[in-house]
Parts: C-alpha cells; structure tokens; sequence
C-alpha cells in the first residue's frame, strides 16, 4: 500500500508524519541540514577567496555559478537514477559524490588553483543536486499529501540550521580577521611575505571542508544500512502510466510557472546572502568578522521563519501566507536599495524571516498532482536552483557598472515579484485533458 494514500479516507484530521517511518524520515530530514551547510558556506568563500585570490566581486561569484551548474546538471540524471532503482540508492550517491568533493578542497589548495576550488564546489553540488531531488519528493510522498506542505516545510526547517553552521563555521574557522589595507600589502610585498599571506589565507578553508566530508560519508552509511518504506510511485504497479514523461509536464500551468518561481527564488536568496557582506562593509564599513556574524544572524531568522511557517501553515493557505510573505519581502528590498545604510542593512536582515516558506511550499505548489511525473517533476524543480548560478553575477556586473551593491538589490526585488504572482493565482493546479497527457 501506497504511504501516500494512509489516512485520506479517515474522518480524523490527517497526520502530517505516517506511522512506522520515523528512522527514515529522520536520516532523511538530516540531509536538508546537509546541504544547508555548503551551500551557505559558499557565501565565506566568496568573501574569503576575493582576499586569497585577489578577484573581483564578479569572478568571485562564480563560486556560485560553479556550485549551482552541478544541481543543473545532475538533476535529471538523478531523477533517472531514483526512477529506475528508487529514492535510497539515489540519496546514498549523492553523499558520496558530496563528500568527495569536499576532500578535494585538500589538493585544490595545495596546488593554490582557483578553477580546481570551483571543480570540487561542482561535485560537492552534483551531490547535493541527487538530495534535494530525492529528499523533497520523498519527505512530500511520505504520508498524506493533504499534509505535504507542512510535513516539507518541517523538514526545510532545518535547511538553515545547516546555513547558519555554514556562516559561523565559516566566520570562525575560515575568516582569520587579517584585512590588509594597501599600504599593508605593499609593505608585505616588499618584505616578501605576502604571497605566504594569500597561501595561508586559502589553506584556512581546507580543515572545515574536510570535517564536513567525513560526516557526509558516514551518514551516507548510515542509510545504507537502513530500510527505506516505499512511496507514491515506487509503490505503484509498472503499468503504461506508471513512470510520466517529460513532454507531460509542459500540460501543467501550475508546475511550469512553479519552476519559473524557484528560479527567481533560488537566485533571489543566493544573491542576497552572497552579497550581504559586501553590502554590510560598503555602508557600515564593519570588518569581515562582524558582517559574518550579521550573515549568520539573518540565516537564524531564516530558520526561526521556516519553524513559523510550518506552524502558521495550520491556519493559514501556504499559497496565500506565501504571497503575503513575497510582498513583505519586495517592500524590504526596496528600502534596501532606496536606504544603504544601516536601515537598508536591517531590511535586508528581515528578507531570511520572509524569504524562509518559500522554496518547500514552491517545491510542493508545483508537484502537485503530478501522479507519475512527480519525480520528473520534482528533479526540473531542482534544476531551477540554477537561479543561483545567475543572480550573483548578475549583481556583481551590476555593482561593477554602477560601484552601488544597493542599487544591485534590484535584482532580489523583480524575483519576488514574480513570486507574489506565483503565489496567488499561478500556483493554482488546473488538469489537464487525459489525451494531453499521453493517457
């Protein structure tokens, strides 16, 4: 029997968790925490490598794009690989290929190699890429899918306890506090042991990646060895209808507007937690240390929302809180490009708050009734998170064109319109004809 169809007979209130899964639903869970961690690490680096390396703003957030083009490009194989031997075996590839990518940080910094550094941030996402795809659908499938909202957003809920360890891991270990100003450089320069200063400014990151990596491996077998339950698809019979294709999907308003949307957040929430600690030393011109402290500080507000979220989701429509949250969150951006300054720096601060609901309700708005493309589905969702690939360049020209990270907010801004839209009237599921979709 089918875990999603438990209880959607019964005259009691649905569960939001099913009977007899718990170990599963708790490794599983633990994966969203997992890949928080890299993923918001990613925003040190891009601070911590503009010092080691001596790049700009643009190329560092490459980092960005090289991180996100692995969840690109693995999505769908990945798909492929849970469609054919299920969720279990898909989650335990991507671990190994995440923490592989951690251990090459080690030989990245040996060799001082900048694009060896964006290699290994490939893999470890390619890794991450087969997790969000099989971690969201799987907890999504996993008991009633009236309660799939709140059972997704619960378990998001920990996807920023990964980012804020991320950014204080980061912030501690990985920042050294050391910021030379020109004169300084020229005096180690001349000295010559400055270029033992870039050295050592990039080894720091290679400890933390390591640790990371170990964890990731043993989790992994962990899994292994633990009995997963079968879900929607995996439980149903191989008929003709069983497996979905590709070409069905563009039949679904709702799920092709639903990956529009993650696009614009996925970039929209990148963007802005790349380039929060540049816009905090711009305007405030605080210290490195200081501004990752405010980075961490706003991935907690993050979590605090997503624990909100799913507790105000038993009141409230997730699509409609969401849309009210996206308007908070287009006014709050605006001050910030309108106010730099320390007003403009507390706005932006509250966007985690707000931004928070938005990538697991999206997630589960779009695969909504799906039926047998809900992988398929669920992976090209996946694929959208290339929106962070695009913002933080994006922004970065724009501060290079205009010497303003407040006026590059702009882009945050136009996302979460397009969000607002989403929520309330794109997001609504309209079927399609069986002859549409091949049945």
């Amino acid at each position: 029997m089918s875990t999603r169809n438990a209880n959607t007979n019964s005259d009691q209130p649905p569960s939001m968790f099913a009977a007899g899964n718990m170990l599963p639903f708790f490794l599983v869970t633990a994966l969203f925490l997992f890949w928080g961690i890299p993923s918001n690490m990613n925003d040190i680096l891009i601070k911590q490598f503009m010092k080691s390396f001596e790049i700009t703003r643009f190329k560092a957030g490459l980092i960005q794009s090289a991180f996100y083009m692995g969840y690109f490009v693995l999505a769908v194989p990945a798909a492929l690989v849970m469609k054919k031997f299920g969720y279990k075996t898909g989650l335990v590839i991507g671990l190994f290929l995440y923490s592989a990518g951690t251990f090459l940080f080690y030989p990245a910094a040996m060799t001082q190699k900048y694009g060896f550094f964006l290699f290994a941030l490939f893999v470890i996402a390619s890794g991450a890429s087969f997790l969000e795809t099989g971690a969201n659908s799987f907890i999504a499938l996993l008991g009633d899918p009236r309660t799939s909202e709140r059972r997704l957003n619960f378990s998001q809920a920990f996807n920023p306890v990964g980012a804020v360890t991320g950014v204080l891991v980061g912030t501690i270990f990985i920042f050294s506090g050391v910021e030379l100003n020109k004169q300084e450089v020229i005096a180690r320069k001349v000295a010559g042991t400055y270029q033992a200063y870039l050295r050592t400014e990039t080894l720091r990151v290679v400890t933390p990646y390591l640790v990371l990596g170990t964890v990731i491996f043993l989790w992994a077998l962990l899994i292994l060895k633990t009995k997963f339950p079968k879900v929607a698809e995996e439980a149903e019979p191989s008929d003709g209808r069983s497996h979905g294709k590709a070409s069905d999907l563009i039949h679904y308003p709702h799920f092709v507007k639903g990956v529009i949307a993650q696009f614009l957040y996925v970039g929209a929430q990148v963007g802005t937690w790349s380039y929060y600690i540049q816009y905090i030393q711009d305007y405030t011109h605080r210290p490195e240390k200081i501004a990752g402290y405010f980075l961490t500080g706003t991935l907690v507000a993050f979590g605090v929302g997503r624990f909100t979220a799913t507790y105000l989701m038993k009141f409230f429509p997730p699509a409609r809180l969401m849309g009210i949250y996206a308007i908070i969150n287009t006014i709050l951006v605006a001050m910030a490009v309108v106010f730099p300054g320390w007003m403009g720096v507390g706005a932006v601060f509250m966007t985690s708050f707000f931004m928070s609901l938005m990538f697991p309700t999206i997630f589960a708005l779009g695969i909504k009734e799906l039926g047998p493309n809900t992988k398929l589905g669920g992976s090209i969702i996946i694929m959208a998170i290339i929106g962070g690939a695009s913002a933080p360049p994006a922004m970065g020209l724009i501060f290079q064109a205009t010497h303003s990270m407040a006026v590059s907010m702009v882009v945050p801004m136009l996302c979460y319109t397009f969000i607002t839209y989403y929520a309330f009237f794109g997001s609504r599921v309209r079927l399609p004809a069986l002859a549409e979709v091949g049945v």
